[in-house]
């Protein structure tokens, strides 16, 4: 036994010290390419159903960066677009991040073999020492490209504009003790400027939900938060189903897609500008109002109702989203076009359609799981959401910790697979990740902060 412990001891050094070693390079490399500052790039992306395009706006340089400085040259997940900095002598990739848009979203909805529109996005990468060449890529639900742009950068072109602080109040929420931790931004919109108190104790209680479930509540010192307040001119937010425009700071709005509780907002490029110079990798946008709603975009933002009695679930679920990359679990029907077609492996840690289990959670399968998994009988007899709170302990840790293989997930009821038969990504009523969902967190987190 103690040879083995020796083994086992000897492995981890040797593990340690590589891992050492690589992230001693990837430091180098960071200092040898880029300054401690943020190259912020607008872009507007648009198209229909069947074509799209992507145009640069403008550039700015703003504040220190605040990303990660080792693991540059490629993304944890593959996302549905990608922004790749390369050395234009060598072509070496020097950065890289993924990332997915409202606006592919939007393909996706008979809307858009209709008319063509146009969708804001701000993209940021850390400001280089010397010219770059910057390439953004968006791919559909088969992984393959569907547009990329690409261009030079260079440093010294003094039509880069430099961002000087806005003098919006802001206030630190959280402050994380570790080397280098992962940076949220809370920012109001539909409050107006009395609401101010409001604002700060509702982005106070964001934090409160978040760091109260785990996994991030056994990885808080990793994280900053700090809190933006922007005042609108009208309190509460558009509800254009019901013919209420309002003037807000972003311009957040419910019926987007023409789905009365998706609650979004487009006017990127303003939501950027409000966070100005405070330096951040992950937006959480509070918009004042107590009617359900969010949503949660990869690598791009988590918007949240404030104030109905579902907050504390959804912002949570709505983060993994947009911090996980986790998918939904849920199955609405058969969709006439899958968003997870049965040739291609999800890119979400958390869905598969078998195309390449191995790559997911096939090592947490127990021995001789049946694939798909029978659920629980339960799951047949009872809407499960209805009668959550009056199951047993046991019952909920069955629902929620066996792992399997069950289908209906990614909106499909057929084809598409989840790890486990309810999960914070499949119901509200659901206290708790899954196994898959929470391992898929804590890599993100040791991704962005080791």
């Amino acid at each position: 036994m103690k040879r083995y412990i020796s083994i086992i001891a000897l492995t981890l050094t040797a593990l340690l010290a590589g891992n050492a070693a690589a992230s001693a390079q990837n430091e180098v490399c960071f200092d040898k390419f880029f300054q401690d500052s943020t190259l912020r790039l607008d872009y507007v992306f648009c198209g229909d159903a069947h074509h799209q395009a992507i145009y640069l706006e403008r550039a700015y340089k703003t504040s220190k960066w605040a990303g990660r400085r080792r693991n540059l040259e490629k993304p944890l997940l593959a996302g549905n677009g990608q922004v790749n900095v390369s050395d234009p002598a060598t072509g070496q990739v020097i950065y890289s991040n993924s990332f997915s848009t409202l606006f592919q979203e939007w393909q996706s909805y008979e809307e858009a073999t209709k008319v063509q529109k146009a969708f804001e996005n701000c993209i940021q990468v850390p400001f280089p020492k010397a010219p770059v060449r910057v390439e953004v890529s968006l791919t559909d639900v088969h992984g393959k490209v569907t547009s990329s742009i690409s261009h030079i950068v260079d440093p010294a072109d003094i039509l880069i504009c430099h961002l000087n602080d806005n003098s919006l109040e802001r206030r630190v929420l959280k402050t994380g003790t570790a080397s280098n931790p992962i940076d949220i931004v809370f920012v109001a919109d539909a409050y107006s400027a009395a609401e101010k108190e409001k604002f700060f104790a509702d982005a106070t209680r964001g934090v409160n939900a978040m760091f109260s479930h785990e996994p991030y509540a056994a990885n808080a010192d990793k994280f900053n938060v700090v809190a933006v307040f922007s005042p609108s001119q009208e309190s509460g937010v558009s509800r254009p189903g019901l013919g209420i425009w309002l003037n807000t700071a972003v311009d957040s709005h419910f019926d987007t897609f023409y789905m009365d509780r998706y609650l979004t907002t487009s006017s990127m490029r303003k939501l950027y500008d409000i966070i100005g110079t405070v330096p951040f990798e992950h937006i959480i946008l509070m918009v004042n109002t107590p009617v359900y709603g969010g949503g949660g975009i990869f690598n791009s933002i988590t918007i949240m109702g404030s104030d109905h009695s579902t907050f504390k679930n959804v912002l949570v679920h709505e983060f993994g989203h947009a911090f996980g990359g986790l998918g939904d679990e849920y199955a609405y029907g058969d969709l006439e076009e899958p968003m997870y077609p049965s040739d291609t492996e999800p890119w979400e840690p958390n869905l598969t359609t078998l195309k390449d289990f191995a790559s997911k959670w096939q090592d947490l399968l127990p021995a001789n799981c049946p694939i798909p998994t029978p659920v629980d009988e339960i799951e047949t007899k009872a809407d499960v959401r209805r009668i959550w709170d009056k199951l047993s302990k046991e019952q909920k840790e069955s629902l929620n910790l066996k792992v399997g293989v069950y289908e209906g997930a990614g909106y499909s009821l057929t084809g598409v697979y989840r790890p486990v038969q309810e999960c914070r990504m499949r119901i509200n009523e659901c206290e708790e990740f899954c196994p898959v969902c929470s391992r898929a967190i804590v890599k993100m987190i040791e991704y962005y902060s080791e």
